[in-house]
């Protein structure tokens, strides 16, 4: 395989059609290379359109929801971002080059490891991998510029909305299969919160995600 033209098609067949026009975010795509954080048994599947298995029953997004989800959530230098499920780590090390540090949030202890070799193999010095369950949120390090939730969730937890600076946001994956929507959340003011719904798609649920049974009023 190819692996520059395989890339350059990935891009150009699934990414852009997608609305990701972002160059930056373009150009990123080629810096951090996606198969260095593909599992050795799936290589050959590391520009293909699907869900990249992983240890535990997990996944990961597909290319081009990676690509919009950063390209949506506008990140800048000097913000700090948390993310729950590293998974492979690739949209954490995605996210580090974009932002000033990444702090990520893994349920697994076996995908933390691995996660953190990979990162250091590829030279991702400001992500912190945290062992952890972050499905209501992660006070450790909070409030953050932008947090991003790497998993569907059938309602958002009220501490994600905490957990966010005033400006900053939340992108979230919101509902149960088949109808999820990704969504941008910006806290306005210390009480405000602008939703946006941004576009459907349908993932993997995130790891003990709270449904809306589990909460109490």
């Amino acid at each position: 395989m190819n692996i520059e033209q395989a890339r350059f098609n990935m891009v150009e067949q699934q990414i852009r059609p997608w609305d990701v026009l972002d160059t930056d975010v373009l150009e990123l795509l080629s810096v951090v290379k996606r198969e260095n954080f593909v599992p050795a048994a799936y290589k050959n599947l590391a520009f293909v359109d699907t869900e990249i298995p992983l240890a535990g029953g997990e996944a990961m997004f597909t290319p081009k929801l990676e690509a919009r989800i950063l390209q949506d959530v506008g990140l800048k230098k000097h913000e700090n971002v948390l993310e729950i499920g590293t998974g492979s780590g690739y949209m954490a090390a995605l996210l580090a080059h974009r932002g000033r540090h990444v702090t990520t949030v893994e349920i697994s202890p076996e995908l933390k490891a691995q996660a953190e070799k990979t990162l250091a193999e590829n030279g991702v010095t400001n992500v912190t991998v945290e062992l952890g369950n972050g499905a209501q949120g992660w006070a450790n390090g909070a409030p953050f510029d932008v947090i991003v939730i790497s998993g569907a969730l059938p309602v958002l937890p009220e501490a994600f909305l905490q957990q966010v600076k005033v400006g900053g946001r939340i992108l979230a994956i919101i509902g149960e299969a088949p109808v999820m929507s990704a969504h941008l959340i910006t806290r306005v003011s210390e009480a405000g919160y602008d939703t946006v719904k941004l576009f459907e798609t349908s993932t993997k649920p995130l790891k003990d995600a709270v449904t809306p049974s589990q909460f109490t009023f």
